[in-house]
């Protein structure tokens, strides 16, 4: 009887399979494209008139000698080469349990882009937006339906996300393979993937009805770090025509870049505590065994590093000396990137315990400090602990990397606060998680949220929300998507974010000690800074002045 059972219900799930994979595909037709290395076969949606093309190589798959070294030009195909799914992700652990998927699996065979293009037979020259997705370099994908191309692919850009190295096999440096580097250097394989995307959208873009001549890369926290890493490297700044960055540039304290014999050493230690002698030991390795060595290790990842050919210097220190990508820049961050108790650490918001863990932080400095925040009141006590853990973590180094830029460009520079409070979840049994999506709560309370949290602003600028599940969305969150994704498009398009219906958005003014920027909110308002001291002094503090 049970097996009876067990075959009816084997075929009702074959049927609803079945449905369902009709239901998927049953408004799209193939279509192909002709790239250098070889034709390339999507999807045409006829519900959206987008093309799709998914898990396109761009490079060598970095895997046996290849593993640890720059990538490696592709090879043409013979044939079509079918496009139609997500490659894989990088190797990378479950970091933030709240980050949502739809690549092949997981692999060191990683490096894939996505194209979402709205052109039809005559169009060309069209504006083309690449995406770098954020993961503090050690997790992320380019599959992740918050960064779906598709919505502004609607607005009339062609849309490119890429998938790079992560953690290990992304950015470690070793003085043997240094040495055995053209360049002398290590390290920084992640980004040279970038850069690889980069040189391959300026060579085929064009048969996506693309303008490789009119590329705005963005991205969001490590995405954001990426961008101006991009904008600063010699190899990257000639191939962008301008840049958006969402919470994050590799300026210290935030993933900034360490001299090559300080990563080395670091790669070093990180091989002999595995028990090995030679990175030649490491290769010989397979990817669960490196997995598992580096799960051990304890670490988060491996830092960015200074190896004289991808990054020659400090982005403060390029920027400074105007060798940085000359190109409009529009960037921004969170109005609550981090609780106030991660700088709080379990102390309540009283003006006691606020004095106190200012003293412990900034024992010669705490005066200055305490005048630059507020702290009579429990309210501006939660929004002062609130700036100063954002700053700390993310958004001073965004401030850092608009100041320099607009001091040392004459391109216009845009700097906006994203302030849109979330609505409720769906489901009362998930919390939010720390790269914007969700996870279980296991109990735990999340802290109440005064004011937009860290990553939760990309499905409103890519137009996503009804891509991303676990929100109540309101009408309210519509609307801000809605002038957020204009704002973006515009840019794209045309180096300026301003457009019918919008607040007008001024750009910074060089020399300006309380520059323009636009809060993003259910009602977006023009605004002044008065607030550029406490960024002077972190500015000072951090040793970037």
């Amino acid at each position: 009887m049970r097996s009876i059972y067990a075959l009816i219900l084997a075929f009702i799930l074959l049927q609803v399979n079945a449905k369902m994979a009709y239901t998927q595909g049953n408004n799209t037709f193939s279509v192909r494209a002709s790239t250098q290395q070889g034709i390339i076969e999507g999807h045409y949606d006829t519900k959206t008139n987008i093309q799709k093309y998914f898990g396109i190589p761009y490079a060598q798959a970095p895997v046996g000698d290849l593993r640890w070294k720059a990538p490696q030009p592709l090879s043409p195909w013979e044939g079509i080469k079918e496009t139609t799914s997500f490659g894989p992700r990088a190797v990378q652990a479950p970091i933030f349990g709240d980050m949502s998927f739809r690549s092949d699996g997981i692999s060191e065979d990683c490096l894939y882009l996505n194209v979402w293009t709205p052109a039809k037979k005559d169009d060309k020259n069209l504006p083309v937006l690449v995406y770098f997705y954020g993961g503090g370099f050690s997790a992320g994908d380019g599959s992740e339906p918050r960064y779906d191309g598709e919505s502004m692919a609607q607005k009339g850009i062609v849309v490119v996300t890429v998938n790079y190295r992560l953690g290990l096999f992304g950015f470690l440096a070793h003085p043997d393979l240094s040495k055995e580097s053209a360049q002398g250097g290590s390290g920084n394989y992640g980004l040279m993937d970038q850069q690889a995307a980069l040189t391959w959208v300026q060579k085929n873009i064009a048969a996506f009805g693309g303008d490789p001549k009119k590329v705005t890369i963005a991205g969001e926290s490590a995405g954001s770090i990426s961008v101006s890493y991009q904008m600063a490297s010699p190899l990257s700044k000639d191939l962008i025509a301008a840049a958006i960055g969402e919470s994050g540039a590799g300026i210290n304290p935030t993933l900034a870049p360490i001299p090559l014999d300080e990563a080395e050493q670091v790669g070093t230690e990180f091989v002999k505590n595995a028990g090995y002698e030679t990175i030649a030991d490491l290769r010989n390795l397979s990817t669960k065994e490196l997995y598992e060595l580096f799960i051990e290790s304890g670490r988060f990842g491996f830092p960015v590093t200074i190896d004289g050919h991808f990054l020659p210097k400090t982005v403060t220190e390029i920027f400074e000396a105007q060798e940085q990508a000359q190109v409009p820049l529009l960037a921004g961050w969170n109005s609550a990137e981090t609780p106030g108790q991660a700088f709080m650490q379990g102390r309540p918001y009283t003006e006691e315990a606020f004095v106190e863990k200012v003293k412990e932080v900034y024992p010669t400095d705490w005066e200055e400090v305490l005048e630059l925040h507020p702290h009579q009141t429990k309210e501006e006590i939660e929004w002062s602990a609130t700036h100063l853990a954002s700053d700390r973590f993310i958004s001073y180094s965004t401030w850092k990397w608009l100041d320099l830029h607009s001091k040392n460009s004459n391109q216009p520079v845009y700097r906006y606060l994203y302030a849109k409070l979330r609505p409720p979840l769906r489901d009362p049994n998930l919390i939010s998680g720390l790269a914007g999506g969700t996870m279980e709560s296991n109990g735990q309370e999340a802290p109440r949220a005064i004011g937009a949290p860290h990553a939760c602003e990309i499905e409103y600028a890519m137009g996503n929300l009804h891509l991303v599940k676990d929100y109540a969305w309101e009408k309210e969150d519509f609307i801000v998507s809605k002038q957020m994704q204009e704002y973006f498009a515009n840019f794209i398009k045309t180096h300026n974010p301003n457009g019918d219906n919008l607040v007008h958005w001024e750009p910074m003014q060089k020399g300006d000690p309380n520059p323009s920027y636009l809060i993003i909110d259910t009602e977006s308002a023009a605004a002044k800074s008065e607030v550029e001291p406490r960024y002077q002094f972190h500015d000072r503090f951090f040793g970037n002045k």
